[in-house]
């Protein structure tokens, strides 16, 4: 008879715990319309494989609401902006341009100059409700406007032409994140934007130790407890080697 105290079903081992697995680290930036991220995405598909990368546009109202939000990582923004609790660096400048409707006098030129355009009336985008509601007014002859050519030929509205102009301020593309947030993959885009190779010095990735090689086997041998064959010397050694010059016996003389 068993005893009340103990059980008599047989002891079993108690689950494995199961370590939960860390969230797959993953790289999200926006832009601004007329960046151009293809070839930056190129280069990060070819050198981190491993750690996706996702991109979307964003409107310059929210250039920087996105790095606040936690929507993005990183972001390209057109300068200026506030600056405050982030690392902004400036990468290229932007061509200025005239965009007006279609038929305009300035269409049949390549280049404008501000100055030319003095009679004309511009439109402020801002005031516009944004850039394309801008080039849809402009379209419709109510003026013109000046913007980034990146921008106009992003947007690229019928019945407008653009042409680049002279004489006007130009803008400048950057990219922007949080100082809080930096950390090895950031400052891999980082590179990456700034045209850093893969074998540079200053990529986190150049920085990981590589497996050492083996070292070569000794074809000429090992010691007595190296266990391995000694290779029989092709030639006899030189007898005189080593000595002082002209220290090699000459035959007698007469």
């Amino acid at each position: 008879m068993v005893p009340a105290d103990q059980d008599p079903s047989p002891a079993t081992d108690a689950a494995p715990v199961v370590e939960p697995e860390e969230p797959r680290r993953e790289l999200r930036f926006a832009y601004v319309p007329g960046v151009m991220p293809g070839k930056w995405i190129r280069r990060w598909e070819e050198r981190m494989p491993d750690v996706p990368l996702h991109a979307f546009m964003s409107d310059a109202g929210a250039q920087l609401s996105v790095l606040r939000d936690g929507s993005a990582d990183l972001s390209f923004v057109r300068l200026p902006v506030d600056q405050e609790g982030l690392h902004v660096i400036p990468l290229y400048e932007e061509q200025p341009a005239v965009v007006a409707p279609k038929g305009h006098e300035i269409t049949v030129f390549e280049d404008v100059e501000l100055a030319d355009l003095a009679e004309e009336n511009f439109l402020d985008i801002a005031e516009m409700g944004g850039p394309e509601m801008a080039l849809q007014v402009v379209a419709s002859g109510a003026g013109l406007v000046v913007m980034p050519m990146p921008m106009a030929r992003h947007f690229n509205v019928k019945d407008t032409v653009a042409r680049r102009l002279h004489g006007a301020e130009g803008t400048r593309i950057a990219l922007a994140w949080p100082k809080d947030a930096t950390d090895e993959v950031i400052e891999e885009f980082v590179g990456v934007v700034r045209g850093r190779t893969a074998n540079s010095s200053r990529q986190p990735s150049a920085k990981q130790e590589k497996p050492k090689k083996a070292p070569k086997p000794d074809r000429r041998g090992g010691g007595p407890s190296s266990g391995a064959k000694k290779v029989a010397q092709r030639y006899a050694p030189n007898p005189d080697k080593g000595r002082g010059r002209g220290s090699r016996k000459k035959g007698k003389r007469p």
